[in-house]
């Protein structure tokens, strides 16, 4: 399992039936999570002290609970530091988010996904070190932005596509807290798969491909996305963006079906045979600090050149 181990402003305290007791900068907070299926018992007392509690609806959905909590805050995470500590993008950027509670539990951030930021970015800062090429790379269903500041910040030029203008604006406000508001950043309000066609028409390359697509969603126009029906034909034409000297291939996954041994098969057979290469995809977890134990969190599956 690849487990996001380097927060200092976040935490995982606690997990029981149904529920994990987080620390999210100085703020705790209860939400559902349906991996937690054992009853250990509320011993922390965090869990009397939370903030916010986000209750699930048996209907479908849910809404918060509040207890003292700001209408937003911020946290940060300090991205591994590279090798070279003359040069800018090796100097561990520290990446500050935005939060605040909304709809069905989430927070504008998914804390899990720094384990990835921190690889794909030592995959940027090795090959700047080897070459003074750009290096260009493309988020797809970005969210708000975590895996295009990090990529920034090692140094890449990054586009960043998402179909909700705001989530999009939500990303911009993040780099700008980041320090990153003057970062090569294209900022666009789009359906990824209509977007990744016209970037084929136009003849675009890649050296880095990051998605996080969604089990069900839709466009800005309505277009719908159903993972089981779209992921595999939309990574086989999604890689055609990869540049000759591409470095990788990210796909991170919170859908039940998609297991990395899934996400492993899918991607050699897309990547593997055509570039070369080799697969790696595994489990992505948070650890407990009251149990010692880790939180799994999804899948992700990861295609890298060498």
């Amino acid at each position: 399992m690849w487990i996001a181990d380097n927060w200092k402003d976040y935490e995982v305290i606690d997990t029981c039936s149904g529920e994990k007791l987080e620390r999210w900068g100085d703020y705790l907070l209860v939400r559902p999570d349906p991996q937690v299926i054992w009853d250990t018992g509320h011993h922390n007392p965090g869990w009397k002290q939370k903030n916010a509690h986000y209750h699930r609806s048996a209907k479908g959905g849910g809404e918060w609970e509040f207890f003292n909590l700001p209408d937003e805050w911020t946290i940060s995470y300090q991205l591994n530091k590279g090798n070279d500590p003359q040069k800018p993008e090796d100097m561990g950027r520290q990446l500050t988010f935005r939060l605040k509670p909304f709809s069905f539990k989430h927070t504008g951030l998914f804390p899990e996904q720094a384990v990835n930021w921190d690889w794909f970015s030592e995959k940027i800062r090795e090959e700047r070190s080897r070459s003074d090429r750009p290096i260009k790379v493309l988020n797809l269903f970005a969210y708000t932005g975590g895996a295009t500041l990090a990529a920034a910040a090692a140094g890449a030029a990054v586009t960043h596509v998402d179909a909700s203008k705001g989530m999009v604006g939500w990303a911009k406000e993040n780099a700008v807290s980041s320090g990153l508001s003057d970062a090569p950043i294209r900022w666009l309000v789009d359906d990824c798969v209509k977007f990744v066609e016209r970037e084929i028409r136009r003849g675009n390359k890649y050296d880095g491909i990051i998605m996080d697509p969604p089990s069900y969603g839709r466009g800005p126009k309505g277009e719908i996305w159903k993972i089981e029906e779209s992921i595999w034909p939309f990574v086989e034409l999604t890689a055609q963006l990869l540049s000759p000297d591409a470095l990788f291939f990210l796909i991170n996954s919170y859908t039940t079906g998609l297991q990395p041994a899934v996400l492993a098969y899918m991607m050699n057979s897309a990547l593997s045979k055509k570039f070369g290469g080799y697969v790696a995809a595994d489990e992505i977890g948070l650890p407990v600090t009251d149990s010692g134990l880790v939180l799994p969190c999804g899948a992700s599956g990861r295609w890298m050149r060498s």
